[in-house]
């Protein structure tokens, strides 16, 4: 009986369920009628395809409902999308899905941040390059924009509504060059067609000894680019001295370009994310750096997603954040700030020992005792994007630099304790504008407008004589450049003009005997350039030429300086390069005493008087072979160049001729050879150059001798290898050691002075120095990634000298005092990225 019971209320149940689903259907009804009764009751018009309505049904909708809630309530039960023509009429079209990958059609990898814009409809890629968007008929037209590549505009038809596949962009030509040579020496540096080898940090794998993306350190791998000083503030390219070369950061000239006085960039790796190195056939928009230039870059890509980075290494914190102001416009800052105030770490003792090594701060004269000493640097940038249509694009920068060094010096005056402090800083404050305008398919313009602040400040306090002598040296400097650009064909013009304004002055000023002088000197320059860029069908053969005019209006001095540069590919192996190039600079560092600026940055910046300052003017030729083939490339180039107009005050001499003041040239040949391998996961490379650069000062003793910056042999070795999460790197570097003078064997001392020998006919002894690094990459969760790294600078702790001096005593005893590179120094580094 039960189970009877049972089946009757089971059988009662189904037919429940099948009655309220067969209402349920039932109550649907063909769209057309809704429309139809919502058409009468509400006098309006719908337009749409005859087949767009057909097998449509939806629930009825309730009579007692505005017009606009009727409307809803169909797309919420429909794919049906209703858009208002006019007051009376709508239009009916049925949602259509896309969906796919963006990629660089260059290098295949995914851009995120593009943007994908239809009239009602709006969508950003991710990490992955992956979009996905509804819009309101195949009639729709899409915009697709990224910052670099060209926009494509396209209607929806155009793209595979089937599955979610790959759109390719394409570089805009006059924003980046196409890759010659992926990975030159190790992933993230590439050598470009137009002739310049760049750094991209979103791609960088890692060089030994360094954990952080130093521009200025990563530069110093490549062939023939060397620090004799170990210092990013005394870099050498191809010979010349740290003030041949041209600086840029985003188009600002830049005068200081280290923390700690020159053992780190200046320029914060969080923001700084791209560079570029060029030793010859500069392009004619760029003057100043007769020896090379270092242009470094921030993001171009307008990125609407909050993004932030927090770091901290053994020397210093850093923060950066990416802000989105619509889809338009996005804002990045940048900032680091030294750990002293908070922790002295192993690491920073090393450093900060390094600065003030053989200095006033560190040994001052007998009866003086140095305490509390303390050193503090900090920087903050700032780079804003703004793209208010496809045709405009704006950016502002900002940067903001400082170093503080300060000791006390303690000593008994008159049986009296007295202490007094010493001090020095040095700190730039510089903004940028760039606007840059498409005019058409064919024509672009930009301009460019900076002003650079730059101040070195030194307080020597003497308590033995109760003496206080300031000492200054000011750059400011503006410019104003515009530069043009038009494609025909196979062919890109360049005609453009600049103006740059400079000022420098320098101040001596001492309050016991009372002694003041201040020197202000201002030189305006004017330029004008021209330049053609041919690239045939097959892109096998290009060649770049132009002239640059520059007129120096205080000396009504004209300069003209032609630039080339050719490439030949022959067959798919191998390229051959041919440049040349003419250029002059206005501005030069000068030592005039080595205790100038407590002796811890001695230079100060000077400007031409066009006499016993001449203007510096180079001229350099190259020829350069490339191979590449299954994972190796060869890269050989010989040079010769003569920069004419230096002087002995630029050119750091610690010995013979440290008080000289003489103008003179020196003459640089050389040869690079460089050879990579990639296999797997490896990149291991082997550089070598050679270089013979030698002095000629009519008016010295020795009229012919070795240039301070005559490394005759250098050699580095490397290998790094990449992994998913991992970056490990090993490395040697080796070079002959840095020209010096020694005094003269039984005739050290004449009339009180040190008597040299023939000058830079001694060498200190060769440098060696093995570095190793690692960097573990990790993700917490959805929303943070972090990294972690490793570093060990000069593993084996040799002892390598940088620079000699000698200095007669109280018993007319000549000491000998070195200078010593850094010793055996660790560094981590823990990132956070959120």
């Amino acid at each position: 009986m039960g189970r009877t019971k049972f089946h009757i209320f089971l059988v009662l149940c189904i037919v429940s369920i099948c009655k309220s689903h067969g209402q349920s259907t039932g109550n649907k009804i063909p769209v057309l009628e809704v429309l139809e009764q919502i058409s009468s009751q509400h006098a309006v018009v719908f337009n749409y395809e005859s087949h767009l309505l057909i097998d449509v049904t939806v629930m009825p909708v309730s009579q007692d409902l505005s017009l606009a809630a009727k409307i809803k309530n169909i797309e919420q039960q429909s794919d049906l999308i209703f858009e208002k023509v006019s007051h009376l009429v709508y239009s009916i079209s049925r949602a259509v899905r896309l969906c796919g990958y963006i990629k660089d059609s260059e290098s295949k990898h995914p851009l995120s941040g593009a943007t994908i814009r239809s009239k009602n409809a709006y969508a950003l890629t991710d990490d992955n390059g992956f979009f996905e968007i509804v819009l309101t008929s195949k009639n729709a037209n899409v915009t697709i924009r990224h910052l670099g590549f060209k926009t494509i505009e396209r209607q929806v038809t155009y793209f595979d509504l089937e599955a979610c596949g790959t759109i390719s962009m394409f570089v805009q030509k006059e924003l980046i060059a196409p890759v010659l040579i992926e990975t030159y020496l190790v992933k993230g540096i590439d050598k470009r067609q137009d002739w310049t080898t760049s750094i991209d940090y979103h791609k960088f794998s890692l060089l030994p000894g360094l954990i952080e993306s130093d521009v200025l350190q990563t530069v110093q791998a490549l062939p023939s680019i060397l620090s004799v000083d170990e210092t990013v503030s005394n870099i050498n390219i191809r010979g010349g001295s740290n003030d041949q070369n041209l600086i840029l950061w985003d188009d600002i000239k830049m005068y200081q370009t280290g923390h700690f006085f020159g053992l780190i960039s200046s320029f914060n790796p969080l923001i700084t994310q791209n560079a570029s190195v060029i030793n010859n056939g500069s392009d004619v928009s760029l003057t100043d750096g007769v020896s090379g230039t270092i242009y470094m870059q921030t993001d171009k890509q307008i990125d609407s997603e909050f993004k932030g980075i927090f770091g901290l290494n053994f020397l210093n914190a850093e923060l950066f954040s990416n802000i989105g102001i619509g889809n338009k416009s996005s804002i990045q800052v940048a900032s680091r700030k030294s750990l002293d105030d908070f922790l002295r770490t192993p690491t920073y003792d090393v450093y900060f020992e390094r600065v003030i090594q053989e200095t006033e701060a560190d040994n001052n004269v007998a009866n003086v005792i140095n305490s509390n000493q303390e050193f503090d640097f900090y920087d903050a940038s700032l780079r804003w994007l703004y793209q208010p249509t496809d045709k405009d694009f704006l950016r502002f920068n900002f940067i903001l630099i400082n170093n503080n060094l300060g000791f006390n010096e303690t000593a008994n005056v008159n049986d009296v304790s007295q202490t007094r402090r010493s001090r020095i800083s040095q700190n730039t404050l510089a903004v940028g504008l760039n606007y840059q305008r498409q005019w058409t398919e064919k024509f672009s313009s930009d301009i460019n407008i900076y002003n650079n602040e730059y101040k070195l400040e030194a307080l020597n306090a003497d308590v033995l004589n109760n003496q206080l002598q300031l000492q200054e040296n000011i750059v400011s400097e503006s410019s104003v450049r515009i530069n043009n650009l038009f494609e025909a064909n196979r062919w890109r013009y360049h005609l453009g003009y600049q103006f740059t304004e400079t000022e420098v002055i320098n101040l001596n000023d001492i309050d016991l005997p009372r002694f003041v002088r201040r020197d202000e000197e201002i030189l305006r320059e004017h330029g004008v350039f021209g330049q053609a860029w041919y690239k045939n069908s097959n892109n096998d053969f290009s060649v770049r030429a132009g002239v640059r005019a520059n007129y120096l209006t205080r000396f009504k001095k004209t300069i003209v300086e032609p630039r080339v540069s050719i490439r030949k590919s022959i067959g798919a192996h191998i390229d051959i390069e041919a440049q040349a190039e003419f250029k002059h600079q206005s501005t030069s560092q000068i030592v005039n005493f080595q205790n100038d600026f407590l002796g811890i940055e001695k230079r100060r910046w000077q400007l031409t008087d066009n006499d016993s300052i001449p203007v510096l003017q180079s001229k350099q030729v190259s020829l350069g072979f490339m191979y590449k083939n299954k994972g190796w490339f060869l890269d050989a180039t010989s040079y010769f160049k003569i920069v004419d107009g230096i002087t002995t005050q630029s050119q750091s001499f610690t010995t013979k001729y440290e008080f000289a003041k003489e103008k003179g040239r020196y003459n640089a040949y050389g040869f690079e050879f460089l050879c990579r391998k990639t296999f797997h996961n490896f990149n291991s490379w082997l550089s070598y150059s050679y270089i013979n650069n030698t002095y000629t000062f009519e008016t010295l003793e020795d009229i012919e001798f070795p240039s301070n910056f005559d490394i005759t042999h250098s050699v580095t070795l490397g290998s790094t290898f990449s992994h998913k999460s991992w970056n490990i790197s090993a490395g040697l570097n080796y070079r002959t050691g840095n020209p010096t003078s020694i005094p003269l064997h039984g005739s050290e001392i004449i009339d009180d002075d040190v008597n040299f020998d023939r000058a830079n006919n001694e060498r200190l002894l060769n440098y060696l120095r093995i570095d190793a690094s690692a960097v573990y990459k990790f993700k917490i969760n959805n929303r943070f990634k972090s990294e972690i790294g490793a570093s060990i600078w000069n593993i084996s702790n040799r002892e390598n000298f940088i620079n000699n001096y000698y200095r007669i005593n109280e018993n007319n005893v000549i000491e000998k005092f070195s200078r010593n590179s850094l010793e055996l120094t660790a560094n981590a580094v823990f990132r956070i990225y959120f």
